[in-house]
């Protein structure tokens, strides 16, 4: 099989020749890797078996593509957020939003007119899978109330929920509307295997919101997103971290055929539990934990979890091999050759396709 088929069989919850994979590196894990294959930092994932192509358009490019090396490092992004490296990772220090009024916020506009740099980099992923059979993505989160919060702080949209509910909804629909905008450029422009959609509303132990104000105010929104991708007939990915588990069956009910990416140690989201009650309707794409088992565990350990993962979720397809989130730095390097190695990737034969990026990349350079 290709990337493309292996996918899409086991979304259809059928048999593979190997699971799919989908891995998230974090940038510096990158670059380590990077250097042991010889290859570009960009090129890792490909190297490493990812079956998915796929990048942002959206906001979360502001947050996750663009790499500061140094904490206090910073960039403006096309919606007016400012974006500082602490700990790792971009922070919001500045929320455009934040203290403006209700006629202010609703006059803001969203960068509609810079589609072609919005798009540079799903360019490029949509170039690769073309060439090489792989599965194509595009991650237009986040959608409604990440956006949302993002634009007008956490405390300030969330008073905005409870008090004023109406103006509320009107700009969760708005951030929605963008996300949209973006996604039906993206089906303009790609053959699109599914669209990535996304709203972090949870904690590592509940909800943000009650159940019942995200089914008021945030599910309406998002909803108008999934049927976009289902409008196309495309599969509809969504990702939210932490502990979602009461409004997994809404999910779905929604239209969501994968789900990532299953913060096992969270309440509810024991990623076994949720496979024998919700596994026939959806694919699940995680649940390898980045917090302790990957930097923290042993080898064995690591190949433990994968096997389990593999015998009692991805037996009848419906599976993606994903990490909770970014491989850390601190991860080391025979934890990540033995989880591929279990998968079906053996560590020479990630060196072997490192060769084969380095010599393509030689012959178009040439």
């Amino acid at each position: 099989m290709n990337s493309k088929d292996r996918v899409h069989t086991a979304l259809r919850h059928q048999p593979t020749d190997r699971v799919p994979i989908f891995m998230w590196f974090h940038p510096e894990t990158a670059v380590i890797l990077g250097d042991l294959l010889e290859i570009p930092p960009s090129l890792v994932g490909d190297a490493m078996g990812n079956d998915v192509q796929q990048t942002w358009v959206n906001n979360n490019y502001a947050m996750e593509g663009i790499v500061h090396w140094h904490d206090g490092e910073w960039h403006v992004d096309a919606w007016g957020i400012k974006w500082v490296r602490g700990f790792s990772f971009n922070q919001i220090e500045h929320h455009p939003l934040q203290h403006s009024t209700p006629e202010e916020v609703l006059a803001y506009r969203f960068p509609a007119d810079q589609l072609p740099s919005l798009f540079a980099a799903m360019d490029q992923a949509a170039a690769k899978a073309i060439a090489g059979e792989y599965f194509l993505g595009c991650d237009v989160s986040p959608c409604a109330y990440e956006m949302y919060w993002r634009l007008r702080g956490m405390e300030q949209a969330l008073l905005d929920i409870m008090e004023n509910p109406e103006f509320a909804a009107v700009m969760l629909q708005r951030c929605a509307d963008f996300a949209i905008l973006l996604g039906e450029e993206a089906f303009r422009r790609y053959p699109l295997d599914w669209l990535w959609t996304g709203d972090d509303v949870a904690s590592q132990t509940n909800l943000i919101v009650s159940p019942r104000t995200w089914r008021q105010l945030i599910k309406p929104a998002l909803q108008s997103v999934f049927d976009l991708g289902k409008a196309r007939g495309v599969w509809v990915a969504y990702h939210c971290c932490g502990a979602l588990r009461p409004i997994i069956p809404d999910l779905i009910d929604m239209g969501m055929d994968v789900l990532n990416p299953v913060q096992a140690n969270c309440p509810g989201m024991d990623i076994f539990e949720l496979k024998r009650e919700f596994g026939e309707k959806i694919t699940f794409m995680g649940g390898l934990d980045t917090q302790y088992l990957l930097p923290q565990g042993s080898v064995g350990e690591v190949r433990q979890a994968v096997r389990k993962l593999l015998d009692e979720v991805a037996y009848d397809g419906g599976y993606i091999l994903a990490a909770s989130h970014t491989i850390p730095p601190e991860t080391p390097l025979e934890n990540i050759f033995a989880l591929y190695e279990e998968a079906g990737i053996p560590k020479q034969a990630i060196f072997d396709h490192a060769a084969d990026l380095r010599r393509k990349l030689a012959q178009k350079n040439g």
